[in-house]
């Protein structure tokens, strides 16, 4: 009986430890991760640091652009690794995060100002992106992105 009561004690010791440990992540905490994790994805694309985004992309990524295109994870990397404009500056604002569990949708904006023909092109995206909270860190599982018409 002793001995009962005390393997008892040990495993609800140690649930309780697991859960104070899944519960180290907090809302507020995985909103600030997601809006800080594309920012540094933007950086990221910029500086063509491939192994970063591969990083962030899940295995089963999946994109899709404005005009119906869809990629896969290779793809998207390939695409990265061979990209060639310059981009003068990026900028990424306006986040909306929303927390179901282990998934994350964030949507924001991108501003982005290069040359185009001699002239300073600005163009600015909206995206949608799909997150999975797995084996310690967040992973984009699709991304959608629109150009917005008309926007400086």
């Amino acid at each position: 009986m002793i001995r009962r009561i005390a393997l008892c004690a040990v495993i609800v010791a140690v649930g309780a430890t697991s859960v104070a440990g899944a519960q180290s992540r907090t809302m507020q905490g995985d909103r600030e991760t997601l809006i800080q994790l594309e920012r540094d994805w933007d950086q990221a694309f910029r500086s063509k640091d491939v192994a970063f985004i591969a990083n962030v992309l899940a295995e089963e990524f999946m994109a899709t652009y404005g005009d119906g295109t869809r990629v896969d994870r290779a793809q998207e990397l390939e695409m990265i690794a061979n990209f060639n404009l310059q981009i003068d500056s990026s900028r990424v604002d306006d986040f909306t995060v929303n927390l179901y569990d282990d998934t994350a949708v964030v949507w924001f904006t991108q501003h982005l100002v290069g040359p185009s023909q001699g002239q300073a092109l600005e163009l600015t995206y909206r995206y949608m992106d799909v997150f999975v909270f797995r084996d310690g860190r967040w992973q984009c599982v699709a991304s959608q992105s629109t150009q917005v018409a008309g926007a400086p």
